[in-house]
């Protein structure tokens, strides 16, 4: 499996990255994990018969989590790659890290309940509509809780938000008429084995973002979010033509666009989302859209993500909806 004519010293720094930028202070196995692969050749060989986007830490480790369970130390990683590299690397190369995090609606929502509905709201790289359905949690942002709706209070989750004094928090839902989502590769929270991928993309020891999963999934279950297979860089603008021509289209995205690889192909997007006469959110790494970076004058937050509304940058977020910081 070592290759000794393979370099492998960018990807080794790769997971050196993701273990003190990413997995530090989130997940001190994937930390320990991470630093393990980046001084192991073995393994590097391995990742290194993949192209650099399947080489990405959260798939690789994600995907023996999938195959073999959680690793118990390096040494029980080291074991699993040797017995089941085969299966781990089917698995790498027909999954993606479609992280479907709920908890990213905390920070959309003080843009969406500003909007005058009623809304239809189109999310693209929805993965299995979980994001969709910002109208059906319950929000606790500390000065501000909203409760989620009576019908779904018993299997709703409760999404906890630090937010900045200055945020413009409402006291209600916003008012969600129509909704869909378009993904290259949609999951359905009715498929047991779409949901076991989802759930193994939750990192080791975060146990509460596995609840909010779990919850959120049941609520996606009451509710139709409307999901369809397509490319965001071909598809979103006839998607979107399906709107109720009464509402105001909102089409959004969080950390999805930075895995669209050319600029040129991300400013198409935003300029079919103007084509389509719709308000657009944006939530993504500063670097995913360096013009709307560019306006913000003061320092970037390290690690966190960039939430704009039609090019206008208005709140520092973090990945997993757990803070925002209103500019």
């Amino acid at each position: 499996m070592d290759d000794p004519e393979t370099d492998t010293s960018s990807l080794a720094e790769r997971y050196r990255r993701f273990a003190s930028e990413e997995a530090r202070g989130s997940s001190p196995l994937y930390e320990a994990l991470s630093i393990h692969v980046a001084e192991n050749p073995t393994i590097l060989a391995f990742l290194a018969r993949f192209p650099a986007p399947l080489q990405q830490p959260n798939l690789f480790l994600a995907a023996v989590r999938h195959v073999a369970g959680t690793p118990s130390s390096p040494e029980d990683l080291d074991n699993i790659v040797r017995l089941r590299g085969e299966s781990i690397a089917r698995t790498m190369r027909t999954r993606t890290t479609q992280t479907n995090e709920p908890g990213r609606c905390a920070v959309l929502l003080p843009v969406l309940s500003a909007i005058a509905g009623p809304i239809a709201l189109l999310e693209v790289g929805a993965s299995a509509g979980l994001c969709l359905l910002p109208d059906k949690y319950g929000y606790d942002y500390g000065r501000t809780q909203i409760s989620p709706p009576h019908d779904l209070r018993l299997i709703a989750p409760l999404l906890r938000c630090d937010a900045s004094a200055n945020t413009p928090l409402q006291q209600s839902h916003p008012s969600i008429i129509w909704r869909a989502g378009l993904d290259i590769n949609p999951l359905s929270v009715d498929s047991s084995e779409d949901i076991a991928w989802l759930e193994t993309l939750v990192w080791p020891e975060q146990e509460a973002r596995l609840a909010r999963l779990r919850s959120a999934v049941s609520v996606a279950r009451a509710v139709d979010t409307g999901v369809v297979h397509g490319d965001l860089r071909k598809d979103t603008v006839d998607l979107a033509s399906r709107a109720p021509a009464d509402a105001r289209l909102v089409i959004f995205h969080t950390a999805v666009l930075a895995y669209v690889s050319s600029q040129d192909d991300r400013d198409a997007f935003a300029r079919s989302c103007r084509d389509a006469a719709a308000i657009w959110i944006c939530n993504e790494f500063p670097s995913t859209y360096p013009e709307i970076a560019r306006k913000v004058r003061e320092p970037h937050r390290k690690g966190m993500f960039l939430l704009s509304v039609d090019g206008q940058p208005v709140a520092w977020t973090a990945p997993h909806g757990q803070k925002i910081e209103w500019l």
